[in-house]
């Protein structure tokens, strides 16, 4: 008898606890609809955090505890598609070398930092975009005689360490004296004091960088690009949803007038019009 009422006892209890399984399941699913990824995150917590540049003016640049650039309006584009409002936003600093770790990490949920979608990186991220097609240029004195890559031989030119812009220097133009930071800015302040000849990377930074007052009319971007750099947004791996999403968000960004609207409130100043975004280059997210 006592055997038997131990085994009901049991028995009630096993399916009391498989009960109460079934409906914490149903709870975790209801609160992100399955989803999982950036957007099952955007879904359940209304909450995203963004790696961008805080040095770059025109694209990421932090001031006080705000950022602004073009970057950053993607970055709330991408955001508000999600469903996530800009307060539920954090921005969270990042430099070339540490954006594949944070999206590793986990340390963010997307990187938009004038990020260069290639076959290297993509074995480890996973790339919306691009949203923007970038080519590498130099940034010199206004009194320089350098006229492009190939008159760099036995010039110190200088880019930030793990960008593409600093190796595709030491791959393809030995000759120069490449020498590394790890942000622009300060490459930008070498040149302004005479340490180095020259700085590389994408025309649209160099050309947010000469347009700043305190650099007018110092220097000149060389204006003859010798790669192509299409920006993409930085996301984790095995993120294919998340990707797709982002890829219908600026979809629909370029023809609603939003991405229009992202470059006129911040590179547009500069007086240079709005690109067409190529809707048919995105990534397919594989």
């Amino acid at each position: 008898m006592r055997i038997t009422r131990l085994a009901a006892t049991f028995g009630a209890l096993t399916m009391a606890l498989a009960v109460a399984a079934c409906g914490g399941d149903d709870g975790d699913a209801g609160s992100s609809g399955g989803a999982s990824g950036i957007v099952g995150k955007a879904s359940g917590d209304k909450k995203l955090v963004i790696g961008v540049k805080a040095d770059q003016p025109g694209l990421g640049l932090q001031t006080g505890s705000s950022y602004t650039g073009f970057d950053i309006e993607i970055g709330k584009i991408i955001a508000k598609g999600l469903g996530v409002e800009e307060s539920g936003i954090e921005w969270k600093t990042t430099v070339s070398a540490n954006r594949e770790p944070y999206i590793q990490q986990g340390q963010v949920d997307l990187v938009v930092a004038t990020y260069t979608i290639n076959d290297e990186r993509k074995k480890v991220v996973n790339f919306g975009g691009p949203y923007y097609i970038a080519g590498q240029d130099l940034l010199v004195p206004v009194d320089s005689t350098i006229t492009g890559p190939e008159a760099l031989a036995g010039k110190k030119v200088c880019s930030v360490s793990g960008s593409t812009p600093a190796k595709r220097i030491q791959s393809d133009y030995k000759d120069a004296q490449l020498q590394q930071f790890d942000s622009y800015s300060k490459c930008v302040t070498a040149l302004a004091g005479g340490q180095v000849d020259a700085v590389t990377t994408d025309d649209i930074i160099l050309a947010g960088y000469a347009a700043q007052e305190q650099y007018a009319g110092k220097f000149k971007v060389v204006g003859k690009p010798f790669s192509e750099e299409p920006y993409g947004i930085g996301l984790k791996k095995d993120d294919s949803e998340g990707c797709k999403k982002i890829n219908e968000i600026l979809t629909a960004a370029a023809s609603d007038g939003s991405y229009k609207a992202a470059w006129d409130n911040t590179l547009g100043k500069s007086g240079t019009p709005a690109p067409e975004l190529d809707t048919t280059k995105m990534t397919n997210c594989s």
